[in-house]
């Protein structure tokens, strides 16, 4: 049975994930912060379709902990088939000279040290089995800057970097490493951006049909699935109301 390991899984593209892998019959190690809706999803992918899944309640920053509590896990859930580095967020809208500093705190420790912690973790186990699939979570942020995105943009500048970096250095273990790019998905992102302010993160979307987390999933299993000789390095997807970050037709 393969193994799939996800981070933040309770919601939005990881909880698609999860659902998509389970239903194809991977057993999961499910990484979040909200212990009790984690629970939940896992009771119900449990239910729905008959896998394992293994519930890590851990914040990506902490390296210390999410160390023990990965390292920890018995030895044969630790032959990880899929890493889906999917934990990230964004805080604030501000121009860099109004920026909060306990915002950029977050990104920085969330997209960028978080991202290399479950990777550091995890590709050393994938080194050990010579095989392994690594899926990084970008954003067309990591493609193009937009205004007032200045350290968002940059934590996705560093995971498109990262993501190629990775494949060089993993390349002689046969481990395989992808990103995928979205544009606007309607998830949880706009009201974390916005901390709970419903409204403004509502109106993000006004005119317009954004992605969904299901969309996202389905192209990320459309990557893992490929063939062992095929590798698909980047894939940039977008709604079709929206051209670059910041250009889009809102009816």
């Amino acid at each position: 049975m393969k193994t799939a390991l996800i981070t933040g899984a309770t919601s939005g593209i990881g909880a698609a994930c999860a659902h998509l892998f389970a239903a194809q019959g991977y057993r999961l190690i499910l990484v979040a912060r909200r212990a009790e809706l984690l629970a939940e999803r896992a009771r119900h992918l449990e239910d729905k379709y008959g896998i394992e899944v293994k519930k890590i309640v851990q914040d990506i920053r902490d390296f210390e902990n999410l160390s023990y509590a990965l390292e920890t896990l018995p030895a044969e859930w630790k032959k990880v088939d899929v890493l889906i580095n999917n934990a990230g967020l964004s805080q604030g809208l501000d121009p860099i000279h109004k920026g909060s500093i306990s915002d950029w705190d977050t990104m920085i420790d969330t997209n960028i040290k978080g991202l290399l912690y479950s990777t550091k973790i995890v590709s050393n186990w994938m080194v050990a089995e010579k095989r392994g699939h690594i899926i990084n979570i970008g954003s067309i942020a990591g493609k193009e800057v937009y205004p007032n995105g200045n350290v968002y943009c940059a934590t996705k500048h560093a995971v498109d970097a990262l993501n190629k970096s990775m494949r060089i250095d993993l390349l002689p273990y046969g481990i395989k490493v992808s990103a995928i790019h979205p544009g606007m998905v309607e998830t949880e992102f706009s009201k974390v951006r916005f901390k709970g302010d419903e409204n403004r993160a509502k109106k993000v979307y006004d005119g317009l049909e954004p992605l969904i987390a299901d969309d996202i999933a389905e192209a990320i299993w459309f990557i893992v699935s490929r063939p062992p000789h095929v590798n698909i390095n980047d894939m940039l997807i977008m709604p079709t109301a929206q051209a670059t970050g910041t250009i889009i037709d809102r009816k």
